[in-house]
C-alpha cells in the first residue's frame, strides 16, 4: 500500500501507454475490469518485482506470475483469470512496451540459405492491428443455433497444463521400448488428446438452440459432441 506522505512518490513508475481491449471495455463486468470514460486502460512498466516473478518456475506453470503481473501493470484489471484470451495478447504486448520500448528487435534465420536477418516490430503499431473476432453472432448449422464464446485466460491455463501433461505422456511413449507397452500408451495419449479437444470445444460453446430446446449445459454439450457426425461448415 503506498504512504501517501511518501517524499518518493513523485518519482513512482506513471503510465507509458493507454491500451483499448481488442473486445472492448463493455466485454466484462465491474468486478473483472474498471472502465474508466475514456475506453483505454493505463499501462506501467514492469517493477523489479515484477521482473522477478517472471523468473520463478513454478509461478509461471501455474499461472499466477501471469496474473501477478497483470494486476501490476494494469490496475484497472481487477481479476485477470476472467480475461478474454482474445485480449490476453494485446495485454502481453502492451505491458513488453511499457516496459522496454516500442521496438521489439527480433533476429530470423532463413533456412534455405542460412542468412541471419535482424528487424524491429513496431509494437504500438502492432496493437492497433488486434481484432476480436465476432462473438456475438449465432453460427447456423442445420436446425441448430449455436453460440460461440472465447476463453477466459484461467480457462487457457488449465488447459495448457493439461497439454504438457499430454506431451510428457508422448516423451515417454518415445523412450519405452517393448513394443505392447508402447502401442498401449500410445493409444492413451491419443484418446487423452482427444478428450482434450472435446473439452476445449465444449468450454467455447454458450448454447445450443434446437427447435424444441435451449441447452447450456457443458456435459450436454460435450456428449452431443462426442456424438455427432462430422459436417463441413460452408464458406
Amino acid at each position: 500500500m503506498a504512504l501517501e506522505n511518501n517524499p518518493l512518490k513523485q518519482y513512482f513508475r506513471r503510465p507509458a501507454i493507454y491500451l483499448k481491449l481488442p473486445s472492448g471495455l463493455h466485454a466484462y463486468s465491474d468486478e473483472i475490469v474498471n472502465k474508466p470514460e475514456s475506453g483505454e486502460l493505463a499501462v506501467y512498466p514492469m517493477t523489479a518485482i515484477d521482473e522477478i516473478t517472471t523468473r520463478t518456475p513454478d509461478s509461471l506453470y501455474n499461472g499466477t506470475a501471469m496474473v501477478d503481473i497483470i494486476r501490476s501493470c494494469i490496475p484497472d484489471i481487477k481479476n485477470p483469470w476472467q480475461i478474454s484470451n482474445v485480449d490476453l495478447d494485446a495485454i502481453l504486448i502492451a505491458i513488453r512496451s511499457a516496459s522496454s520500448g516500442n521496438e521489439l528487435k527480433l533476429t530470423s534465420d532463413c533456412p534455405e540459405c542460412n542468412e541471419v536477418s535482424d528487424y524491429s516490430v513496431n509494437l504500438v503499431a502492432l496493437l492497433s492491428t488486434l481484432k476480436s473476432g465476432d462473438y456475438e453472432s449465432e453460427l447456423l448449422l442445420s436446425d441448430l443455433l449455436i453460440k460461440f464464446r472465447p476463453l477466459t485466460y484461467k480457462e487457457v491455463n488449465q488447459i495448457s497444463n493439461k497439454q504438457f501433461e499430454s506431451q510428457r505422456l508422448f516423451n515417454e511413449i518415445n523412450d519405452e521400448e517393448d513394443f505392447d507397452i508402447k502401442t498401449k500408451k500410445t493409444q492413451e495419449a491419443i484418446l487423452s488428446v482427444t478428450e482434450l479437444t472435446m473439452e476445449i470445444l465444449a468450454k467455447t460453446i454458450v448454447y445450443i438452440k434446437t427447435p424444441s430446446a435451449f441447452v447450456e449445459d457443458t456435459n450436454y454439450i460435450l456428449e452431443f459432441l462426442k456424438n455427432s457426425v462430422e459436417k463441413r461448415i460452408p464458406y
